[in-house]
């Protein structure tokens, strides 16, 4: 699950991290009064959305030489201006695709008077099997880019679990980070922060890009990426109730309900799955055979009929879906268990699209036996090679 900017700033603000003044805006009126809480002179008016690369982003609605999704304000009016140019717009980045993503909510903070902007990010590194701080000097930057031209300046650090953040670890940080003095004595604070709330708030990724040392030698939190373990939420009430559903694919919502890795993809050819590696393969064998599929879809080992059912809906609902592959293997999972659901959800939502089947495992025989006499228009096929080669061809007409 993912949150905001400025809902991850406040988390961090809580455990001692410094961050600057902020206010979180949900109309172009309130911007005036938000901007009148802060310092000043200098405000910083960014959009919230769950993408990076705001600040080079641009509104579809707006001309080509437009300000991107992170702006300077010099003035409280020029803070209120901005707000009412970005707030309902559509912002497209390097990652949100091409669809781009509406801006609902602004925050308008506090400028910063920067003199070194620095990356810092934890994760969990499983080739170590513990988390690890990655830092760079080169903030403000892709990551990726800089780990491809120059991956001499990133540094992995990672973290005993039973010492926790070490001095030795710290001046490995402070080191490659090249700080002194206040920003290194700020550092030694912080950084032992970041890594009490990645592990008591269950976070897979907590990313600061850039982390600043202003000119004034302090260091600051000036932006915040915080992702945390869907499987772990049930432990933080505190942390679901961050949730914006706007924010996320109405479908993977929906599957969140049934309990489905779900994951919705740019192609058209919907798969359901039981398995994430078999899933994997699906997808593989579709582009193999010149198409793409438009799901990640696996429904566990041990579903249900209605479980079944929902996934099946949840994949029709995509408009882009053009044919839809189910391919299962039953080992925990029955076949006929499958079939029933399939037809139960072709019966209750209907069939515009071909649908090819494959099954295999326990109760196999019972399960294409229930598709065929189903009197739905379903193929079945033998093997998973014949299966993508059918929901191509049928795609194909």
């Amino acid at each position: 699950m993912n949150i905001h900017e400025y809902q991850a700033k406040a988390l961090l603000k809580s455990y001692g991290a410094p961050v600057a003044e902020g206010v979180a805006i949900f109309s172009a009126d309130e911007a005036k009064a938000a901007a009148r809480k802060l310092p000043g002179p200098l405000y910083v008016v960014k959009s919230q959305i769950h993408a990076g690369g705001r600040g080079k982003g641009k509104f579809k609605e707006l001309s080509a030489d437009a300000k991107g999704g992170v702006r300077l304000a010099f003035s409280i009016d020029e803070a209120q201006a901005h707000a009412k140019e970005m707030l309902g717009n559509t912002l497209v980045t390097a990652q949100t695709g091409p669809a781009g993503k509406q801006v609902n909510r602004l925050y308008i903070e506090d400028g910063a008077d920067i003199d070194r902007e620095l990356y810092l990010s934890l994760l969990v590194d499983r080739s170590v099997g513990q988390i690890a701080f990655v830092v760079s000097t080169e903030g403000g930057m892709d990551i990726e880019a800089v780990a491809h031209d120059t991956p001499e300046k990133i540094v992995n650090v990672a973290i005993n679990p039973e010492a926790g953040v070490t001095a030795a670890d710290l001046a490995k940080l402070t080191s490659a980070l090249k700080l002194e003095g206040e920003a290194k004595a700020d550092a030694e604070k912080l950084f032992p922060i970041l890594y009490k709330a990645f592990v008591e708030k269950d976070m897979s990724l907590l990313e600061i890009n850039p982390l600043i040392v202003m000119k004034n030698g302090r260091m600051r939190v000036l932006d915040a990426k915080v992702s945390f373990d869907g499987n772990a939420l049930f432990r933080h009430d505190d942390i679901k109730a961050l949730r914006d559903e706007t924010e996320e694919d109405a479908k993977e919502i929906e599957a969140s309900k049934w309990d489905l890795a779900y994951v919705a993809l740019d192609g058209n050819i919907g798969c359901m799955v039981n398995g994430a590696g078999l899933a994997m393969a699906t997808m593989d064998i579709i582009k193999l055979y010149g198409k793409e599929p438009a799901n990640f879809c696996d429904v566990g080992g041990g579903a249900g009929k209605e479980k079944v059912a929902a996934a099946f809906k949840i994949i029709t609902a995509d408009p882009k879906v053009e044919g839809i592959l189910v391919n299962i293997f039953g080992g925990i999972m029955k076949c006929d268990v499958i079939a029933e659901g399939v037809v139960a959800a072709v019966q209750e939502v209907g069939l515009k699209v071909p649908l090819v089947v494959r099954l295999e495992g326990t109760n196999v025989e019972l399960g294409k036996k229930i598709l065929n006499e189903s009197g739905l228009a379903i193929t079945a096929a033998d093997d998973l090679d014949d299966a993508a080669k059918k929901i191509v061809a049928a795609i194909n007409g």
